[in-house]
């Protein structure tokens, strides 16, 4: 069937080319992030129990999208990422949109965070935003929580419904104007590999990060690969600008800085989750132990080589607002 969505006048708008690049931002000290969207949609009512998860709201509640972006912007960040972490040509194509409804969706993702910017940035002269094409796991397509284990159920990562997943989506971030890419919350060094390598291709110039999901050890990735080897090869990447992990819990980020640090001289990045924990299973979190301690742990990730800073999974506005009074950004 074709997708029911209209294009609000926000979204429609043409895309929004940033004004200054990610690598420029972190030559003048730290940068903050946004922090979640599912969890900000779930609590103004959107509905996020979905395979496709906060991406629903791309249809359902475009407009709540946007206020989540612009409230984070508000509480100091200034990277938003678009919310298509869960938004797949297959994935949309499963819950029933065609292939050309599926890729306006994706590109509405793109046109609210840019609306949000462009009217953060009119409000706020001398502000700058930057805009960052988010761009999930395989195991988030799965939607069955294996973008925590690396555990996919496929033969290899060379198969075409891998870059069935990733390469639709990359297209259309790059032909709405996206030139900063968040590849997030990756189990696996191969993924992460062939991620970076497509959106090299496609768009030669773009900058991007690249965030690792670790266990709790903070040594190694959710696969098992040692966390000092995808760090090693990020080193090599110039389209990389800066990498670290996300979705981890706060204290997971100070056990892993020392093997970031010593793998690369790159800008470091961190934006952990609340420290709750998630039943993939039932698709449920349950409070952890200590609560968000962003505010009080950042300002030594800080002085351990971090300039990407922000959150992830059940921060919210408030939380970030903190974060960026604590890190003086």
């Amino acid at each position: 069937m074709r997708t029911s969505w209209v294009p609000t006048a926000s979204s429609a708008q043409s895309p929004r080319r940033a004004s200054a690049r990610l690598s420029d931002l972190l030559a003048r000290g730290p940068v903050v992030l946004d922090g979640a969207m599912g969890t900000e949609l779930d609590a103004r009512g959107v509905d996020t129990h979905h395979a496709l998860w906060s991406a629903l709201a791309l249809t359902a509640a475009p407009e709540a999208v946007l206020a989540v972006h612009a409230d984070y912007l508000e509480a100091g960040a200034r990277v938003i990422t678009t919310n298509t972490y869960q938004a797949t040509l297959p994935a949309l194509i499963r819950a029933g949109h065609d292939a050309e409804g599926a890729r306006e969706i994706i590109a509405a993702g793109v046109r609210l965070a840019g609306e949000a910017a462009r009217r953060f940035e009119a409000d706020h002269p001398g502000a700058q935003v930057l805009v960052a094409g988010g761009l999930g796991p395989y195991g988030a397509y799965l939607a069955d929580g294996s973008e925590y284990t690396g555990a996919y159920r496929l033969e290899s990562l060379d198969t075409p419904g891998f870059r069935d997943v990733h390469l639709p989506r990359i297209e259309v971030l790059v032909g709405e104007g996206v030139d900063l890419f968040a590849l997030e919350t990756l189990p696996r060094l191969d993924e992460a590999r062939a991620l970076v390598a497509m959106v090299a291709d496609l768009a030669p110039e773009a900058e991007c990060w690249v965030s690792f999901q670790v266990r709790p050890d903070g040594a190694h990735l959710a696969d098992g690969t040692p966390l000092a080897e995808a760090i090693g090869w990020a080193e090599g990447e110039g389209a990389v600008v800066a990498v670290g992990i996300n979705c981890v819990a706060p204290d997971v980020v100070g056990r892993a800085l020392p093997v970031l640090r010593a793998a690369t001289m790159k800008p470091l990045v961190a934006y952990p989750n609340a420290g709750d924990i998630y039943d993939p299973r039932a698709k449920t979190w349950r409070a952890g132990e200590g609560g968000v301690e962003l505010a009080a742990l950042a300002p030594s990730w800080i002085a351990s080589g971090v300039r990407l800073v922000g959150g992830c999974c059940r921060t919210r506005p408030a939380q970030i607002r903190e974060l960026a009074a604590a890190v003086g950004a």
